[in-house]
C-alpha cells in the first residue's frame, strides 16, 4: 500500500531547513488538539476506576457508556437510538480508517468518495481498501458546502461527507443534509457524516445526518451512519472515545468485524467517557472559550466569524510561503491547505487551529496579522 506522507510529516519537511526567529516563544496552531485542560470531574473519574485495569474491555463497550452515547444524541439532535443502532470506538480514527475496509471488503471493484480537503484517514481507508477515489470538491465559490452531482455519485460504494467540516469550517442545513440522504437511497451507497466538530459552533446548532434521515422518511437509517467523539467537546482527546451509529444491520457485521480487530476502549477511559458524555455544561464553557477565539480572529483579521468548528481556512497568495515565512519570521505555525487536500485550488489557503486560551490566541493573530 502506497500512503500519501502525513499532513504535519510533510510540514517538518517544509520547514527543517528554516530558522525560526529566536525573538519569539513557539507557537503552534497546526493540529486540532484542545490546550484546554480535561475538566477534573472527568479526571476524577479515571482516577477512580483505575483498579478496573484488571479487566478486559468488551468490544460492545459498556453498557453505562452506549447509554450516555445515545442520552447525547437524544438530548442533542432529538434522535432516539436503541442499543443496537450505536457502537462506541476507541475514538473515531480507528474506526473511519478500519470501517471502509470492512464495508468495501468484498466489493470487486468498490469505490469511495469523499470531501475534498479532508481529514487524511479518509484517503488512507480508501487506499487500504483498494477503491477508487473520487473527491466532492468544497469550493469558496459553493461556501465550501458539498454539491450533489450525479456523475460523480452514480457507482459510488461509500460516501463520506465531513460538516462541520475540517478545515473549511462550512455547514450544512438540515435540508441540505436530507437531500444527500435521499441522494444515498437514489444511487445505493452508504453515507456516513463524519460530524466531531458539531459541538463546536458560534450560534446555530449543526444538525446531524441522523435527524435529516428521520426528516427524509427514513426512520431505520437504512444506510445512514454517522461518527462523533468526545475529544473537541470535552478537551479529552486521550480518552479516545467515540461512536459510531445509525444503520443497525451494517452496525450488527460491523461489530463482529471488530471483535477481530481488538480496539476496546479499556474500562478506565469508557468510566470517564461515561460522566463526560453525560454532561453538557462543561461543553458550554469550551466553546465560549472558541467562540471569543474566533471573534478575536474577525475583529483583528478581518475574517468572517464561522459557523463551527475552531479552524480558521485563511486565504494566502501561496500556502507553503506563507507557512515558511510566518515561522521563520514570527516561530509560528499553521499548516498549508494543500496538505490538507487535493488539486492546485488548495494551495491558497492554511489553517489555522484556534485552540489556545484567549491572550495566547491574541499574541498568535498578532504576529499573523501583518501578512493577511
Amino acid at each position: 500500500m502506497q500512503f500519501e506522507t502525513y499532513p504535519f510529516e510533510k510540514l517538518n519537511r517544509l520547514l527543517e531547513d528554516v530558522t525560526p526567529n529566536p525573538a519569539y516563544d513557539p507557537i503552534t496552531l497546526t493540529i486540532g488538539e484542545p490546550q484546554f485542560a480535561t475538566p477534573l470531574f472527568i479526571q476524577d473519574a479515571l482516577r477512580e476506576s483505575a483498579h478496573l485495569l484488571n479487566k478486559y474491555p468488551k468490544t460492545a463497550g459498556e453498557a453505562s457508556l452506549r447509554t450516555a452515547q445515545r442520552k447525547f444524541v437524544a438530548r442533542r439532535f432529538n434522535v432516539t437510538l436503541d442499543d443496537r443502532q450505536i457502537i462506541p470506538v476507541f475514538g473515531t480514527r480507528e474506526v473511519l480508517f478500519n470501517f471502509p475496509q470492512f464495508l468495501l471488503s468484498e466489493k470487486a471493484s468498490p469505490v469511495m468518495a469523499f470531501t475534498n480537503p479532508f481529514y487524511q484517514i479518509y484517503e488512507g481507508a480508501a487506499i487500504a481498501s483498494g477503491a477508487e477515489i473520487r473527491h466532492i470538491n468544497l469550493t469558496k465559490a459553493d461556501g465550501f458546502k458539498a454539491v450533489i452531482d450525479p456523475n460523480l455519485l452514480e457507482g459510488c460504494d461509500l460516501v463520506i461527507l465531513n460538516f462541520p467540516n475540517n478545515p473549511t469550517a462550512a455547514t450544512l442545513s438540515l435540508q441540505e443534509l436530507v437531500e444527500w440522504v435521499k441522494a444515498s437511497q437514489q444511487y445505493g451507497f452508504v453515507l456516513l457524516n463524519d460530524e466531531c466538530y458539531s459541538e463546536i459552533y458560534t450560534d446555530t446548532k449543526p444538525p446531524s445526518l441522523l435527524e435529516a434521515a428521520i426528516a427524509a422518511g427514513n426512520s431505520d437509517f437504512k444506510n445512514i451512519l454517522v461518527v462523533n467523539s468526545i475529544s473537541k467537546r470535552s478537551s479529552a482527546p486521550g480518552l479516545r472515545s467515540g461512536f459510531i451509529a445509525g444503520d443497525a444491520e451494517i452496525l450488527e457485521a460491523y461489530m463482529r468485524y471488530r471483535t477481530y480487530v481488538g480496539c476496546a476502549s479499556p474500562l478506565p477511559l469508557q468510566e470517564a467517557a461515561t460522566v463526560a458524555w453525560e454532561d453538557e455544561a462543561h461543553v458550554e464553557r469550551f466553546r465560549e472559550k472558541y467562540a471569543q477565539n474566533l471573534h478575536i480572529a474577525h475583529k483583528m483579521l478581518g475574517v468572517p466569524v464561522p459557523k463551527a468548528t475552531f479552524y480558521l481556512w485563511l486565504e494566502v497568495d501561496d500556502d507553503l510561503a506563507f507557512t515558511r515565512t510566518l515561522y521563520r519570521e514570527k516561530n509560528l505555525k499553521v499548516l498549508p491547505g494543500s496538505f490538507l487536500s487535493r488539486g492546485e485550488s488548495r494551495e491558497k489557503y492554511v489553517r489555522i487551529a484556534l485552540v489556545e486560551e484567549t491572550e495566547r490566541t491574541k499574541e498568535a493573530l498578532e504576529r499573523i496579522k501583518p501578512y493577511v
